[in-house]
This record gives structure tokens, C-alpha cells and sequence, in this order.
């Protein structure tokens, strides 16, 4: 998770996320490239009285800068669009849930179970253990297997809501009425934390997502706890 002070993105938990770092560092090291000649130019042309006058008129300079922009523009296009088709694919899914968003707490359905759903409340700060963090605790976790597809089906039932997961690379979009779909694989176990990241009113702070990322093993022994307890 984020900790404070924090300048970068968070440890990427999935292959997508990792896939995000790696094209937010090429294109920053474009950006930091750009500034670094703009500057140059500027600097130059403040502190020296000499010109040049093949660059006041020159055919051959306006070709480079119209072409150099265009292939820079290519070289951050192609590898955002591989991203944005990656992160729409939806292959062979093992498990499907289904969040839907309230106001204020999430509810999630494991659609491959007959009976298998549960609320997800944020845990008040007074009743909070040692160790764990405030506004981000839920009192039921979202239980997922690692190194398995799982699709998300995600809605609402009152306002927009947006189910977003930052170590994982998700953030969709809760629209009453509408039923949207994404798709992450969680690459090692731990606990992921995050946040409605669509303001819905006045408790928006206040409904937290848990995602907790475990062996397969574990899973079914999870599973087959709570459908006994159900």
C-alpha cells in the first residue's frame, strides 16, 4: 500500500500494474527528455546574441521538427494502446464476483457459488486492532486465489460508485443499471487495499476495498467456512 511521502505508484501486484509502471517510466523519460531540450533552447537563446541564419529560414529544420514530434507521439500511442487491449482482454476466467456498490459499503457475490455473498462495511476507528489502518479496514475481505484470472462484475444500486484497486491496476466504474466487466490476475498473495474513487456522497470516504490474495488451498478452505457459516 501507499505509505506517506510516497512520490511513486505503489508495488505492483498484478502483471497489468506492472505493465503500467513500465509505460508510466518510458513516458516520463520522453517528458524529462522534451523539458531537457526546451530548456536548453531557452537558456541558449537568453544568454547568447549570435544567430544563425539557416535557423531563421531553413526547409530542412521545419521538416525535423514536424516529423520528431510526430514519431515521439507513435512511440507513447503503440505501447498505451497494447495496455488498453491487455487490460480489456478476458480470458478463461477460474472466478467470477460480482461487486455492487451502496451508500456506503460494498456487497460481493461469488457468482460460481450457489450462497456465497457478503457486505463489506469500514471498520470504525474506535473499534480498529493494533496494526491495522484506519479508513482502509473492512470487516469482510474479498478472498481471492493468487495466479487465477478473476473477473469482476461491477454495478451500483443507489448513485455512481468506482470499485478501484491501485496494486492491482483496476479501477471500473459502478453505474446503477449498468453491469460493467474487468479482469485482473493477482501475481502474489497479500492484502490490497482501496477506496470508491467516485464521489457519492457524504460517507464517499468511507467504504473501503479489501482485497486479500491467498493460495488456492486456502481459498476453498475459506470458501467451504463460509458457505457452512451461511
Amino acid at each position: 500500500m501507499a505509505h506517506p511521502s510516497q512520490l511513486g505508484f505503489q508495488d505492483a501486484a498484478s502483471p497489468v500494474m506492472e505493465e503500467l509502471l513500465h509505460f508510466h517510466d518510458h513516458a516520463l523519460m520522453i517528458t524529462f527528455l522534451i523539458s531537457a531540450l526546451v530548456l536548453y533552447i531557452i537558456v541558449a537563446m537568453v544568454s547568447t546574441k549570435l544567430t544563425n541564419k539557416y535557423i531563421l529560414d531553413s526547409q530542412e529544420i521545419e521538416i525535423i521538427w514536424t516529423i520528431l514530434p510526430a514519431i515521439i507521439l507513435i512511440l507513447i500511442a503503440l505501447p498505451s494502446l497494447r495496455i488498453l487491449y491487455l487490460m480489456d482482454e478476458i480470458n478463461d476466467p477460474h472466478l467470477t464476483i460480482k461487486a455492487m456498490g451502496h451508500q456506503w459499503y460494498w456487497s460481493y457475490e461469488y457468482t460460481d457459488f450457489e450462497d456465497l455473498g457478503f457486505d463489506s462495511y469500514m471498520i470504525p476507528t474506535q473499534d480498529l486492532s493494533p496494526g491495522q489502518f484506519r479508513l482502509l479496514e473492512a470487516d469482510h475481505r474479498m478472498v481471492i486465489p493468487v495466479e487465477s484470472p478473476i473477473r469482476m462484475l461491477i454495478s451500483a444500486e443507489d448513485v455512481l460508485h468506482s470499485w478501484a484497486v491501485p496494486a492491482l491496476g483496476v479501477k471500473m466504474d459502478a453505474v446503477p443499471g449498468r453491469l460493467n466487466q474487468t479482469a485482473f490476475i493477482a501475481s502474489r498473495p497479500g492484502v490490497f487495499y482501496g477506496q470508491c474513487s467516485e464521489i457519492c456522497g457524504a460517507n464517499h470516504s468511507f467504504m473501503p476495498i479489501v482485497v486479500e490474495a491467498v493460495p488456492l488451498e486456502h481459498f476453498e478452505n475459506w470458501s467451504s467456512f463460509m458457505l457452512e457459516d451461511a
